[in-house]
Order: C-alpha cells, then structure tokens, then sequence
C-alpha cells in the first residue's frame, strides 16, 4: 500500500473525494489536523461515516491527551474501521491499551519521537501492529533538527531495520508539506522508495498519484528485471548478463521488481 492520505475528521465533504482520489489507504484524522473545539464533531462525524459504508484507517490522538480514550470507544463496532493509527507511539504500552480497547483491531505505530525510535524495535514486535509509519515532522521538532534528508536519515534507516526485523511490511515514510509542487513530492517518493520505505503519507490528493508512481517501478527496472529472469530459465548457478553477475539475491530482487508492478 504505498499512498495513504490524510483526511480531516471534521470535513466530512472530503471524505468522498479522499475515497476516490486513488488513495491506496485513507486516514480519517482526530489529531492534528482538527482543533481542540471540534474534536468531538470530528469524532463524530468519522463514526457517523464509517457506519454508512466508508472505509478508513483512524488516527486517534495520542495517548495521554484529553481525548485519547473517547477516541478508541467511539470506534468498537464501527464497521468500515480499517484499523488505528497510533501517534506518538513510544513502547508496548500505548500499543496494549489500544489493544484492550478495540480487541483484534491493526495498529499502524506512527513513530514520532527519538524515545519512540529507540522503543520501535518492541513496538513493531507487538501482535496488533501491522505497520510502521515515521512522522518526520514530529521526530525533526522533537530531537530539534532540521527536517532535511541528511538529518533523519539514521532515524529513516532505523525504522526500516525495525520493520524488516519485526516481519513487517517496509514502513510508511512521512508527509511532504508541498501540496502544488508535484516534482518534489515525486523526488522525496522515490527517495523513500529507494531507502527501503514501502509507501508514504499524504496530506492532499495532488499528492497521490506522484507518490503512487514512485512506488512502481521504471520501465528499464522491469525490462532489466524480465531479461534477467528469462536468462535464469537456461542457467544454473550464477551467471552474467549485461556484464554483470547474477545470483540468488539478484534474481529475488528480479522477481520483486516484477511483483511490485501497479
């Protein structure tokens, strides 16, 4: 799942238009992008539509704050619930009181903080969590750093290593903040792509369709990756092609590259 898009708890009239903006996964969103005076509508309104037939990942508020605890109650039982997506998550914790609140529920952990970074590793062991996210933004503030590529990422490689350890998918990279310059949503995709991430977040619909083509790979690497492969049916052992050498990992990239085809 490589596009998730944030949408506003308390805009109902996006809810439509995230669903259909091609969007592999949508966030309906209680925390940062809603103000404290309408956190209860927010709230309320996302039950309302996951009720009547929408789908959608939730991001409660994280645990601690006021409405942290409403959060995770108003959603037992909602059908189109597709899991929570967990701010701030630091330690096994946060994770099993989400747990005991909404029992069989998927956890994506946002990790958000350096204590965070350093507890991801038993995080991402945590039955329920399905996924790690990286709020780049959060972390960047927190550790009081530029949020610049050179800055974050250790804090991006640690996250991939974390997931890759637990048996987890690759992570979800954090949000570009430019919605109207699609070259550099597309550059920080394939930069995501390239460190080892599996998707990213999105916080606009113009951002989806870059970040879904980043993703997928360039028509050379599936040319490359469908000679190498064709070449392999007449081969044992390693072999070259092209002058290069291939063998077992390359031949498992090959077929990875092929699988990851939209």
């Amino acid at each position: 799942m490589n596009s998730w898009l944030f949408v506003p708890g308390h805009r109902p009239d996006r809810f439509a238009k995230a669903a259909a903006s091609g969007a592999h996964e949508i966030i309906a969103d209680l925390e940062d992008a809603v103000s404290p005076e309408h956190k209860d509508s927010a709230r309320s309104e996302v039950v309302r539509w996951l009720a009547h037939g929408g789908t959608a990942w939730v991001r409660v508020n994280a645990a601690g704050t006021p409405w942290h605890h409403d959060d995770l109650g108003s959603l037992r039982d909602s059908p189109g619930l597709r899991g929570v997506v967990l701010p701030k998550a630091q330690g096994p914790a946060t994770v099993r009181r989400v747990q005991r609140e909404l029992p069989g529920t998927r956890i994506l952990a946002l990790i958000e903080t350096a204590v965070g970074l350093q507890d991801a590793p038993s995080v991402a062991a945590c039955t329920a969590v399905t996924g790690l996210a990286f709020g780049s933004i959060d972390f960047a503030l927190d550790i009081g750093a530029d949020e610049s590529d050179e800055t974050l990422l250790f804090a991006r490689s640690a996250l991939v290593v974390a997931a890759r350890a637990a048996g987890l998918p690759p992570p979800i990279d954090g949000v570009t903040v430019e919605t109207r310059d699609i070259e550099a949503v597309r550059a920080a995709a394939v930069r995501s792509r390239r460190l080892g991430f599996g998707g990213k977040l999105c916080i606009h619909p113009a951002q989806v369709d870059p970040v879904n083509h980043a993703f997928s790979p360039e028509p050379a690497e599936i040319d490359w990756a469908r000679s190498v492969l064709t070449a392999a049916t007449a081969q044992s052992g390693p072999f070259t092609v092209d002058g290069r050498m291939v063998d077992e990992p390359v031949l498992a990239k090959a077929r990875r590259i092929l699988q990851a085809r939209h």
